[in-house]
């Protein structure tokens, strides 16, 4: 019988990877300048975001109403109405007026109970990417890298102590990502489960773009989870079985609750939750399709509205296209280190291209790479109305990339690539930082050489210590570290220097900005933006009329076109106003027969109407030899619901109080 030997296996010429995956065990025992730093980190974003925080004020009074509200009646808390005797919702879902709303109820209602649960906000956000970024490198530097990146972005410094419902979100976003990194280590159904809880409560915060993190969780976890590929979708399910559980008991409570007595959906065509999700706060907004209001204000004779300068059109006016997130006012708040970050997903991948499938490092890049692709991506081919702010979405992304991608050429230093990687990182957050801040080039000039000078310095020592004939390996690596450190710093400077301007200023209304003041360019098209967003505000509380309303006794003090409008006037008398028509006066509440009902049965003591000068650049010019239109010199009433209006006008006496017309509904009709 012949014995034959197993070939001799062929020598493995494969040279070994530096940065071996890192592996489902315990993280080691934290060191004392490792929890330093973490204290450091928390208690400064905490100081930061904390100080002198009522200089913001209300904030948003469209949502500042809705904590009053939320502050004094359970019902509008639940469902985050804008009146405390529930007539209509704002227009998003009320996890943020929970929040605020019983906030206010514990401390009574003010602009600090309003806004310090925002700013906490911030350090839990900030714990949470110090989590996330340690647990996938087993690194608690890059943790540390992570948090301070997030803590220094603009548009984070300035959401964070506002009383939007994009703070919220982006926590809750945030601790989805989080959860689902501690399930790529075990392959966790249980943490991945509680991905699902916290993208459902995202859900209930800001609807669909709460949601757009999941496709990069669910695609991170298929990939990178320990465990059999039918074990993998399983786990999915059940993650997609929470996610529905914990935002869909919300939804069946707005069907199974009358409609009679709970208040309308705002921003619903039918009062009903998911025509608001996929309507309104969905696929019309990322269409453009969301926003009517405009095109049921009808103009005097002779006038013509801007195409720019409707209700649905300004939002900063941010085109889209590619470079929506890098130009305007959006650069300023979020661009700093996206370049950097979109190259480190690639440095990573690139990096970690042999190691097993169930490498973490690589999981953490799916996870906040694929978050920076999707949403970006979506927030740049959205056609419909964009506020710079919604790029919050993102922040997370952008600080966890950046973090992974210094992280990863760090553990490489020793090799080519990693300095190689280290520079290209550096030179590119250094340039955009110059770029960015030349755009705003009266304001510390020297910052941005500064900044371009200590990142080409930094990087080209970096290329030279990769030549071959560098110079001793132990003096090497000693010049690698410094100048990495020195690089971040600096291409962190931009960022940074903006996010220390931005949290002493106050910031009030609808659309917010960062960092220092700016000159804004003049123009026709500006000045008809202005326009429209002062006929949206509402901003006419003249004392008088607080006063008067004040003094009412009815359920509802006042009724007037658009929320912003009604929330002004709350803020001011503290008393519930009827918001016609909702935010965009597009909504169909109340009818005319129901407002008739409301007068009849004594529920509203008055009706509201402002009257505005329209500007001379709205004229319809002459076309051609036809003679042109004649202005009506009567003032202009921005009225949503002219049948409303034109009855009220029909059967009451108007008294003029400022540049509102005040119909008293408590006396007889003529």
């Amino acid at each position: 019988m012949t014995v034959t030997s197993a070939p001799a296996s062929l020598p493995d010429t494969t040279p070994p990877d530096p940065t071996p995956p890192v592996s489902a065990t315990a993280l080691p025992p934290i060191r004392r300048w490792e929890l330093i730093g973490l204290v450091v980190l928390l208690i400064a974003t905490a100081a930061a975001y904390l100080w002198n925080i009522t200089v913001n004020a209300m904030g948003n009074g469209f949502y500042a109403a809705a904590a009053w509200s939320g502050s004094r009646d359970w019902k509008a808390v639940l469902f985050g109405s804008l009146d405390p005797e529930n007539f209509i919702t704002v227009d998003k879902p009320p996890v943020s007026q929970w929040v605020m709303g019983l906030s206010g109820q514990l401390f009574g209602f003010s602009s600090a109970s309003m806004l310090i649960p925002q700013a906490l906000m911030a350090v839990v956000t900030v714990a949470l990417m110090y989590g996330a970024l340690t647990r996938a490198t087993a690194s608690r530097g890059a943790g540390l890298l992570a948090g301070a990146v997030f803590a220094v972005t603009p548009v984070v410094a300035l959401m964070f102590r506002f009383n939007n419902p994009d703070a919220v979100m982006v926590l809750l976003m945030t601790a989805g990502a989080y959860c689902t990194i501690r399930a790529l280590r075990q392959a966790s159904v249980r943490w991945l489960m509680l991905a699902g809880v916290a993208l459902g409560f995202a859900f209930l915060a800001k609807m669909l773009e709460g949601l757009m993190v999941l496709p990069a969780l669910g695609i991170a976890y298929l990939i990178v989870a320990p465990t059999a590929l039918r074990t993998r979708l399983w786990h999915l399910l059940a993650a997609a079985g929470a996610l529905i559980v914990s935002s869909g008991w919300f939804v069946l409570l707005t069907m199974l609750w009358p409609e009679s007595s709970r208040p309308y959906l705002a921003g619903s065509t039918n009062n009903t939750f998911m025509d608001l999700v996929l309507g309104y706060n969905g696929f019309a907004r990322f269409l453009g399709r969301n926003h009517k209001g405009g095109n049921r204000f009808e103009l005097p004779p002779g006038y013509e509205m801007p195409h720019n300068a409707g209700p649905g059109q300004g939002f900063g006016g941010f085109g889209s296209g590619p470079d929506r997130l890098f130009t305007g006012e959006i650069g300023y708040e979020i661009s700093w280190l996206l370049p950097a970050a979109i190259l480190a997903f690639g440095l990573v991948l690139a990096a970690r291209w042999r190691a097993p499938r169930t490498d973490l490092v690589r999981g953490a890049a799916l996870t906040f790479g694929l978050w920076l692709i999707i949403d970006g991506v979506a927030f740049s081919t959205m056609k419909g109305g964009m506020h710079a702010y919604y790029t919050l979405a993102i922040g997370p992304a952008v600080a966890g990339m950046f973090a992974l991608g210094v992280h990863e050429m760090w553990r490489r230093r020793d090799g080519a690539f990693g300095r190689i990687g280290s520079a290209a990182l550096i030179l590119t957050a250094g340039i955009w930082a110059f770029i960015v801040l030349q755009r705003n080039s009266d304001w510390q000039p020297w910052l941005r050489w500064t900044i371009l000078v200590i990142s080409v310095l930094a990087a080209v020592g970096l290329l030279i210590a990769s030549l071959p004939a560098a110079g001793r390996r132990r003096a090497r690596d000693r010049v690698t570290s410094v100048l990495v450190v020195a690089g971040v710093l600096a291409g962190l400077g931009g960022s940074t220097a903006y996010a220390v301007t931005t949290l002493p200023q106050s910031h009030t209304g609808g659309s917010p900005t960062v960092g220092p003041g700016r000159k804004q360019k003049p123009g026709p098209e500006n000045e008809a933006q202005q326009q429209m967003r002062r006929f949206m505000s509402g901003d006419f509380a003249e004392p008088r009329l607080v006063s008067m309303l004040s003094d009412t006794a009815t359920r509802w003090s006042a009724a007037v076109d658009r929320s912003s409008t009604a929330a002004t006037l709350e803020l001011a008398s503290r008393t519930p106003i009827i918001a016609i028509g909702g935010f965009t006066s597009d909504d169909p509440v109340p009818t005319l027969h129901q407002f008739q009902e409301l007068v009849r049965t004594h529920q509203v003591t008055y009706y509201l109407a402002q009257e505005v000068k329209l500007p001379d650049s709205w004229r319809v010019p002459n076309q051609g030899n036809a003679p042109a239109a004649e202005p009506d010199d009567e003032l202009w009433r921005p009225v949503g619901h002219k049948d409303i209006g034109d009855w009220v006008a029909e059967h009451y006496q108007a008294v003029h109080i400022g540049n509102v017309a005040v119909y008293d509904l408590t006396v007889s009709p003529s």
